[in-house]
C-alpha cells in the first residue's frame, strides 16, 4: 500500500444522537447483543447518525439486515424526528415488500424517535417484534454503530469523495445523492469479511439458491 501510494481510510469517533424519552415504554430487548441470524429478515438494526455540511446538520437513518448486512431501508433529513426513522422503516418494508414480517425483530437504541408512538405502531402494522438495547450503551447495538463508521469513513469522510463534490458537503442534496450510490454500491458490490468475501447481494442469492434447492 505504502509504495503504491494507498493509506487506509481511518474511522473517527462518533458523536452520541441518541437521545432518550424516559418516560416513553420501551419493547424489551430480545437481541441481547447477539447479532446473527440464519437466514435474511429475520433480524435487522436501526440507527441514525449526524453528518454535518455547510448548510447544517444532515441526518442519515439506516435499517440493515443482520444476516446479509445489507441496508435494507434509509433516509437522510435536516432534522431528526420521528419521521426520520419511519421513513427509513417504510423503504426497509417497501424493499422487503414481497416477503412476510411475522418472524421479524428490528432491534433500535432507546432514542426518544425509536420510542415514539409513531414508529411503535408502524412496526406493529407491519408485524415486526421491537427490541430496544439499554439506555446509554452503545455495545446493545453494536452492528448498526458499525455501519454508520463504515459509512463515514468510505463515504461522508472519503477525501476522493469530497473533492468530487467540491472539497466539502454543501446539504442534504448533495449528500442524499451520493449516499443513494454509496448504498448501491455497498448492497450489491462491497465485499465483507464477515461474509466470506463476498456482498450483501450474493449472500442473499446463494441464500434464495440454496432453499430453492432445498425445497426441490
Amino acid at each position: 500500500m505504502k509504495r503504491e501510494g494507498i493509506r487506509g481510510a481511518s474511522r473517527a469517533k462518533k458523536r452520541f444522537t441518541t437521545h432518550s424519552d424516559k418516560d416513553a415504554l420501551r419493547a424489551a430487548d430480545l437481541v441481547h447483543r447477539n447479532f446473527s441470524a440464519a437466514r435474511p429478515d429475520q433480524l435487522w438494526v436501526a440507527d441514525f447518525t449526524y453528518c454535518s455540511t455547510w448548510s447544517g446538520v444532515v441526518y442519515v437513518a439506516f435499517v440493515t439486515d443482520v444476516f446479509s448486512r445489507r441496508i435494507v431501508g434509509w433516509k437522510a433529513a435536516r432534522s431528526m424526528t420521528k419521521e426520520l426513522v419511519i421513513d427509513a422503516l417504510n423503504m426497509a418494508a417497501w424493499t422487503r415488500r414481497l416477503l412476510s414480517f411475522d418472524q421479524l425483530t428490528c432491534h433500535t437504541d432507546a432514542g426518544s424517535q425509536y420510542v415514539s408512538l409513531a414508529y411503535t405502531e408502524r412496526l406493529e402494522e407491519l408485524g415486526v417484534a421491537a427490541s430496544i438495547g439499554t439506555i446509554g450503551d452503545s455495545f446493545d447495538n453494536a452492528m448498526a454503530e458499525s455501519m454508520f463508521a463504515l459509512f463515514k469513513t468510505e463515504l461522508f469522510r472519503n477525501p476522493a469523495v469530497l473533492a468530487s463534490v467540491g472539497g466539502h458537503w454543501k446539504g442534504l442534496d448533495d449528500l442524499e445523492i451520493e449516499t443513494a450510490k454509496w448504498v448501491s454500491w455497498f448492497n450489491d458490490e462491497r465485499i465483507h469479511s464477515e461474509l466470506n468475501d463476498l456482498s450483501p447481494a450474493e449472500v442473499e442469492r446463494n441464500y434464495a439458491d440454496q432453499s430453492r434447492a432445498s425445497a426441490a
